[in-house]
């Protein structure tokens, strides 16, 4: 258990970095971008991202999931290849007709999304970039489920290292404007796609297996409808903004968003991790006690982040942008929220994987995506931006509520709901005291830097507060200021092991003292029935 919760974190760190490095780049250049782009400018971008998120499911036609969940059962190296190459030949002849077929219909797509066709060409290069980027998933997956997490960062960092340097020098330098934006994309992938290939070559093969494809399919159809209604939660307020408003107003609410869309960056980094690392475990006799304590510490470390982007994401608009571009920030919390709950999506879900019930996905995300369009309808035609952030957080918290009781149903995972209670209660009250202890008045980066302490203190301080720490961790922290106090690491006596080991034993006590702390009504942890559904 030990090396598993060990792999998981350095893995999580490590995708982190690489994340947080090209994201931080790009994120400190939007005071350039916004001088550069207008708001009307950023609604054309955000309206062709829509269109390559929805061909990105269509191309893949769930057969990315399936691949990592079916490589685990591959016996020998002829059989991964055989899957690889199956999924890969399957999808150069389909996607390849469906694009040619796309890109004929590009004008017609630009005037359902512009109200004019004199953008097709873009809506071109966007299809057709996002047809040879759905091939990537292949070799990319490979290196995460081996664990070869250092040439994955690396590969995904050059890749978005290359797309700033091409950005800027296309959309600044040339001065390019939104043309210039999906040009530096194209070239960009042009160029990953011939440094791929020595990852590429181990793993495809002149074979096919329609058995194979049957498998592939019959695990990742269902989750097509499951993937499009994710689109429909995170982009039809787009279209929305647009019917009832402006490209500007599509624009500005997607500034903010993209603010408060900055903590998938800790997401993004943690589904990287996350996957394996459950996959991986599932077959162990204690996997449900790991899943559980390592679950809380995650919710714990999003709710922190969550309340701390909810405090100084209004700022940081101010901070980061043009004047034209402020009133954005209203939006920021909201999306902020959204994300934490496909967070708490993503950790709770799991259940669905390990028993292939992925059936169940289609039905959770279908009633999210309804109460997204309606919400959408109801609230965009009278507040606006606000009514979009509204509604984008409504629909995410009830994807997470019915998709982790659905996964618990076919999985039950006894959560540690006590400390998730604490939890809970720290993020919403530092939040609350980061809003009424900084004024309105003060400058963007002192009111930013303030708030975040605020956040900080008071989260901590609430949990410490409520008795969130076992005996366990207490020790671990203790242990920590002890040696950041005398300034050196000696070496751990013999009987406690190193920070590894240590942070083992803090899964292991907060397994025994929740059996004796549990709830009423409750059975000690050891029963795997244990939770909320008795």
């Amino acid at each position: 258990m030990l090396a598993r919760v060990k792999a998981l974190f350095r893995s999580l760190a490590i995708y982190g970095f690489g994340d947080v490095a090209t994201s931080l780049v790009s994120f400190l250049l939007l005071p350039v971008y916004t001088r550069y782009l207008t708001a009307e400018d950023y609604g054309i971008i955000a309206m062709l991202l829509t269109v390559e998120a929805v061909a990105k499911i269509l191309f893949r036609f769930g057969v990315d999931t399936a691949f990592m969940r079916l490589y685990y059962d591959c016996a020998d190296p002829q059989a991964r290849q055989r899957l690889a190459s199956t999924i890969f030949f399957f999808l150069l002849a389909i996607n390849g007709a469906v694009l040619l077929a796309a890109v004929a219909a590009s004008g017609w797509l630009s005037a359902q999304l512009f109200d004019t066709n004199r953008y097709w060409l873009l809506v071109a290069l966007a299809l057709g970039n996002t047809f040879v980027g759905g091939f990537y998933f292949i070799p990319l997956q490979v290196l995460r489920i081996t664990e070869r997490s250092g040439q994955f960062i690396s590969l995904v960092f050059a890749r978005s290292a290359g797309t700033l340097v091409a950005r800027l020098v296309l959309v600044i330098g040339a001065g390019m404007g939104v043309i210039g934006v999906i040009v530096a994309d194209v070239v960009v992938t042009a160029v990953f796609t011939l440094v791929l290939v020595p990852w590429f070559a181990p793993l495809i093969r002149p074979v096919f297996s329609p058995a194979l494809l049957r498998q592939a399919l019959g695990f990742g159809l269902p989750r097509i409808p499951h993937s499009l209604a994710h689109q429909v939660m995170g982009l039809a307020d787009r279209y929305f903004l647009n019917a009832f408003g402006t490209l500007r107003d599509v624009g500005l609410y997607s500034i903010g968003a993209t603010f408060g869309l900055a903590l998938k960056l800790f997401l993004s980094a943690f589904e990287y991790a996350w996957t394996p690392f459950f996959l991986g475990v599932m077959k162990e006799p204690d996997a449900k006690r790991i899943y559980s304590t390592v679950s809380t510490y995650v919710i714990a470390a999003l709710v922190l982040l969550t309340a701390g982007f909810c405090a100084v994401g209004p700022d940081l608009v101010r901070l980061m942008t043009a004047e034209e571009f402020h009133p954005s920030g209203a939006v920021t919390p909201w999306i902020a929220l959204g994300v934490m709950c496909q967070g708490v999506y993503l950790v709770g879900s799991i259940g669905l994987i390990i028993t292939r019930k992925t059936s169940r996905y289609p039905l959770a995300t279908g009633i999210a995506a309804a109460t997204n369009l309606a919400a959408n309808a109801v609230l965009i035609p009278r507040f606006g931006l606000i009514g979009a952030a509204w509604a984008n957080a409504v629909s995410y918290a009830t994807l997470a509520a019915f998709t982790v009781w659905l996964s618990w149903r076919e999985f039950p995972i006894p959560y540690e709901w006590r400390r998730l209670a604490a939890v809970a209660a720290a993020g919403i009250g530092a939040y609350l005291a980061a809003e009424f202890a900084i004024g309105s008045s003060a400058g963007p980066l002192v009111s930013a830097v303030a708030r975040g302490v605020v956040v900080v203190g008071t989260y901590l301080g609430i949990l410490l507060a409520t008795g969130f720490l076992h005996a366990g961790e207490f020790r671990v922290l203790n242990d920590m200021r002890r040696r950041a106090l005398r300034g050196r690491t000696p070496p751990p006596p013999a009987d406690q092991g190193g920070p590894v080991e240590m942070a083992g034993e803090i899964v292991a006590t907060t397994h025994e003292l929740n059996s004796h702390n549990s709830a009423p009504g409750t059975r000690k942890t050891g029963d795997s029935r244990q939770g909320a559904g008795d």
